[in-house]
């Protein structure tokens, strides 16, 4: 927030590579936003190489572990939803039920959406993970 930007979403895992990984930042801004991120980002020494891909052809996913109130008479009702979602019940109690659900932003939060009537007991989501799609650029990782 100090640099004037703020980072709505923050994923970090292992690559292909065992000896990186790779960090996902999703900001919101115009060209001069992005380009005080790309700008800070590439002062860490650590950094190896940042990219844009925000123009490119990409896909992206969220993920998200979220646990409601199931009671019996409710369960069927819930599953549907959750099969509609293409999500999976992952676990189940004699009064609630945990599902996972990965997709876009928006799928996310309509399915959260859709759940706050029964009563959402808890929930955990990652951060934004994407790919270009097709073969990386010359020069780039493979």
């Amino acid at each position: 927030a100090s640099r004037g930007f703020n980072i709505d979403s923050l994923a970090v895992g292992e690559t292909e590579h065992h000896d990186l990984s790779r960090m996902t930042f999703v900001v919101h801004g115009d060209d001069s936003v992005l380009d005080q991120v790309r700008k800070q980002l590439d002062k860490i020494v650590t950094v190896v190489r940042v990219e844009d891909i925000s123009i490119e052809n990409f896909v992206e996913r969220d993920l998200m572990l979220i646990k409601v109130v199931s009671p019996a008479e409710k369960r069927s009702e819930i599953a549907l939803l959750v099969e509609m979602f293409r999500g999976r019940v992952v676990d189940i109690s004699l009064d609630n039920i945990m599902i996972e659900i990965s997709g876009q932003e928006q799928k996310i939060d309509a399915f959260i959406d859709l759940m706050r009537p029964y009563g959402i007991i808890e929930m955990a989501r990652t951060g934004r993970i994407a790919l270009v799609r097709g073969r990386p650029k010359p020069g780039g990782a493979s």
